[in-house]
């Protein structure tokens, strides 16, 4: 059973994190040992597992690769990095690893040999290249770049030499880091025999290696197969959670999620663990999304409480914000040390009830009320039932509804509900009840 599926993610973008200087300016400074002092942090959250946005050598951002063996000199070195996931490890949490395949930054040492020699360079096959042609920077040769975006250079993974090299520096990864899994950077865009190739190349290497797609559309179902990737990015869910909100209409979120793990219908997803979130290093952060600051914490209900791998983005577990049309920057701050505040607690009592819950990990998905401003959902194993209830109303809402159950356990609060005479849910406010069996 893979370990990912009953755990609580944490995002981390390691040069944003680490404060380090936006342009790659050669100058070796170890940061990443930041991470280290963060632990106590993490496991407060409850997260069981990091994924770190890229931490190898790049022109900038991190996307643009010039070496996929070298931990980023912005932040140490590999040692440095080997640290961090040891103390990781000692603390029972996982890794994760941003697996950046598609393309590469123009500083990539075989970039640069093609730059320089041409059509005589060993490495003119790893591109895609027109030397009929010209690119942006007039380098005298065409290739194709990201989406066109010239920074980065889409790598030819029909090219043997370049899978070769990539699943080399996937198991010196495993082999120096110990890493436990990797999350393919826009997945959608990559060969699906490099995906197979790349999935039994990881489970030769190393027992329940978890892969992870970013896939932003489309059917998911084309990755999510069995000789290819365990989970997804669920986007389509991602902008359900906060629009739902924003227009009061909980029937946006509940209808996806029942397109998506519904027991009748569709079901496109049933049996499925999709990796969700409210934000993330791409997008803004959610306590600027939404548009009631009381909606904070029922957003992450709803996070933990639908069908998923849940992952919490850094600074947003106590409400920092974001603007992404302030820039990629804005979106990857480096906070001087982590704060904690009564939506951090909640959050740590969500990923407690989470990892410990049958239903909430396996269980069927099931909308048993459903309003513009409320909803009750319900997750349910052979040996576990879960109500959840959303009220996003400023006003108490009562409901009547056979829960066949005279009592359970509102897990949050560690309190007996009774279900006689009805249930009564406060303003903003959310329930997991846990039934008698």
């Amino acid at each position: 059973m893979m370990w990912a599926y009953e755990s609580v993610f944490y995002q981390i973008y390691p040069l944003g994190f680490c404060g380090a200087p936006f342009a790659n300016d050669g100058v070796p400074v170890s940061r990443i040992k930041k991470v280290i002092d963060w632990i106590p942090h993490i496991k407060e959250v409850g997260a069981n597992a990091i994924y770190f946005s890229p931490v190898f050598e790049s022109d900038n951002h991190g996307y643009n690769t010039r070496d996929y063996q070298k931990i980023d000199c912005r932040l140490g070195s590999n040692e440095d990095f080997k640290e961090v996931c040891t103390a990781l490890h000692e603390n029972q949490i996982k890794v994760v690893l941003d697996g950046v395949f598609n393309h590469v930054g123009r500083g990539f040492f075989a970039f640069q040999d093609l730059l320089t020699n041409r059509q005589g360079s060993k490495y003119a096959n790893w591109f895609h290249i027109d030397f009929n042609g010209n690119s942006n920077d007039n380098d005298g040769l065409w290739y194709e770049g990201w989406e066109g975006n010239y920074d980065l250079v889409k790598l030819n993974l029909q090219n043997p030499e370049v899978v070769d090299y990539l699943l080399e520096s996937v198991k010196m990864w495993i082999d120096v880091f110990d890493i436990d899994g990797i999350r393919l950077d826009v997945a959608y865009c990559l060969d699906h025999e490099f995906i197979r190739r790349l999935r039994a190349h990881c489970d030769g290497l190393k027992e329940d290696f978890f892969l992870v797609g970013e896939m932003i559309h489309g059917d998911y179902n084309t990755l999510l197969r069995e000789d290819m990737l365990h989970s997804v990015t669920n986007y389509e869910c991602y902008k359900g959670l906060f629009s739902s909100f924003n227009s009061v209409n909980m029937f946006e979120i509940t209808h996806s999620l029942l397109r998506q793990f519904g027991e009748t219908g569709q079901g496109l997803y049933r049996g499925k663990h999709l990796l969700s979130f409210v934000d993330n290093h791409d997008v803004s952060r959610i306590a600027t999304l939404l548009q009631d600051e009381k909606h904070l914490k029922l957003i992450y209900a709803m996070l933990f409480g639908m069908p998923g791998i849940p992952c919490v983005y850094y600074g947003s577990e106590w409400g920092a914000k974001a603007d992404k049309k302030d820039g990629d920057p804005a979106l990857r701050a480096s906070f001087e040390e982590p704060e904690e505040n009564e939506l951090t607690t909640f959050i740590g009592a969500l990923s407690s009830i989470k990892k410990e819950s049958p239903a909430l990990n396996y269980g069927t998905f099931h909308s048993v009320v459903l309003t513009n401003k409320q909803c009750i959902w319900e997750r349910k194993t052979d040996e576990e039932r879960i109500l959840i209830a959303i009220n996003a109303d400023s006003e108490a809402y009562h409901v009547d509804f056979n829960a066949e159950c005279g009592q359970a356990l509102e897990l949050i609060t560690n309190t007996l509900h009774d279900f006689g005479g009805g249930s009564d849910l406060p303003g903003y406010s959310a329930a997991f009840w846990k039934m008698e069996r």
